[in-house]
């Protein structure tokens, strides 16, 4: 199958994940000439590995278009030297303050662009599951675009109210966005049945319309977070804090895996990395799962301050199975049905003695995560919001558990101000307002700017408030496509 067409469909119609058929390699002297470039040019060139029924022309100028200053209020992905042996890469600097722009500002530009190579004539319906932030960038991305719809699903209580209002206030003809009663897990759960649904892929065929998604299962989504690694790697390098093929750590806040993983492709690819540090918040099945090689989601869920991370169905971890298997289907396709049936699954020893050749994994408490969040500021004056928190903390215990020292790159996801409630909290202020009124609560007592995207939300009221149950969304979507 071409990429082209990977990105067009998100999934398999059996339900599976897309993997590449190999890794192309960047040599050390690929890499020194990547790190004069520009990060535009970076992720063309790392995109140019994998999709290559794609042109270097076309790819740049999706870049250009994606992650100029236009859309970044900075730089994107720059690095930040919290302390020797110790940077932040900020993925937060775009329009809605979050990781997920790195891809989803991109995206777009790659599914309609694939629409044509392959003469696709139908209307694409991008279907997406969120914890919070990826349901902003993909509205953002998606907003008007010609020959699509987008329709998020969020789980209702699960998502700052910073993050509500981002989904809820979203412009444009094409996009809606839908309440989901209960957590993460349930609203992915459901998208994942409305995938399946064949019955509904024949109505929405008979209709001239298609299901995709935005979501990390996309491999369109997911490649472009591969050349954020790549950049952070080339950063180091200009910044002096490694020689060309020195190791590094990146230490990244999951609970999808879909960020994490495109770290471990990025080492496929020749990234000197050292070790994958997995942090995790109190939702603890990741961190397990690297310890132990025991999968089990049959545990208590938490809704905790990082609820971007507030998962214990992690879809990107198929992939890496693929991978750590020896690109055995069968294997992976035996655990996917004992997760199914039993909620757990356990790796043979071979297996398991991969993970912890490349990965670490730590988790944080609430009590730690609040914590880190006063040490950074009292320590640099940095602000961090909960997530990148988890992952500061988690390298802080990695470091005295193990004595490794080598230069490490905390994955940075989101802007402290979309969870200002948490990080008032944190740093001892008074947070019983609305998440607006906080946006200037927090800038006032850090002497921090406030991003512009969320300092403007103070104008924006909901358009949004349906809510439904997960054996109502194949409905809402269905009302919405055809209404």
């Amino acid at each position: 199958m071409s990429s082209a067409q990977a990105i067009i469909r998100g999934l398999s119609d059996d339900g599976g994940l897309y993997v590449p058929e190999g890794f192309p390699q960047l040599t050390l002297d690929d890499i020194r000439n990547l790190a004069t470039k520009t990060y535009e040019e970076r992720v063309a060139v790392v995109l140019r590995l994998f999709l290559d029924d794609f042109s270097y022309d076309e790819l740049i100028s999706f870049s250009r278009q994606a992650y100029g200053l236009h859309n970044f209020f900075i730089a994107a992905a720059p690095l930040y030297c919290y302390s020797e042996g110790t940077h932040f890469l900020e993925l937060w600097r775009g329009p809605t303050c979050a990781f997920k722009d790195m891809a989803l500002q991109l995206l777009p530009h790659l599914l309609t662009a694939a629409l044509q190579k392959t003469g696709e004539k139908r209307e694409v319906c991008i279907l997406v599951a969120t914890s919070g932030d990826t349901g902003k960038a993909a509205l953002e991305g998606f907003c008007d675009v010609p020959g699509t719809k987008i329709m998020v699903f969020y789980p209702r209580d699960g998502v700052s109210d910073v993050q509500k209002l981002q989904m809820t206030s979203q412009q444009g003809g094409n996009v809606n966005v839908v309440a989901v009663e209960g957590n993460f897990d349930d609203a992915q759960t459901g998208v994942k049945a409305i995938f399946s649904d064949l019955d509904l892929r024949r109505k929405l065929d008979e209709k001239g319309y298609f299901l995709s998604s935005a979501n990390s299962i996309n491999w369109g989504r997911l490649v472009p977070q591969v050349a954020y690694y790549v950049s952070a790697y080339c950063e180091m390098i200009v910044a002096g804090a490694v020689r060309p093929g020195d190791k590094l750590n990146f230490c990244v806040p999951t609970g999808n895996f879909g960020n994490i993983l495109a770290g471990y492709y990025a080492q496929r690819v020749g990234v000197p990395v050292n070790k994958l540090i997995c942090a995790s918040n109190r939702n603890d099945v990741l961190t397990e799962f690297i310890k132990t090689g025991v999968y089990d989601k049959n545990r208590e869920f938490y809704t905790t301050i990082s609820p971007s991370m507030d998962i214990l169905v992690s879809s990107n971890l198929e992939r890496l199975l693929f991978e750590i298997s020896g690109r055995d289907g069968d294997t992976v396709s035996r655990f996917m049905s004992s997760l199914s049936r039993t909620g757990r699954y356990e790796v043979p020893f071979a297996m398991r003695r991969e993970l912890e050749r490349l990965f670490a994994g730590g988790c944080s408490s609430e009590q730690d995560t609040y914590k880190t969040i006063v040490d950074a500021f009292k320590e640099r004056r940095y602000l961090i919001d909960p997530h990148t928190a988890v992952a500061h903390k988690v390298l802080k215990d990695y470091r005295a558990d193990t004595g490794d020292m080598t230069p490490t790159v905390v994955v940075s996801t989101a802007s402290p101000f979309k969870f200002c409630d948490s990080v008032l909290d944190a740093l001892g202020q008074e947070s019983n307002a609305e998440g607006t009124q906080l946006i200037d609560r927090l800038a006032k007592f850090t002497g921090e700017v406030a991003p512009k995207p969320l300092a403007n939300l103070h104008s924006k009221t909901p358009r949004f408030t349906d809510s439904v149950t997960t054996s109502g969304m194949k409905e809402a979507l269905e009302r919405f496509v055809f209404s």
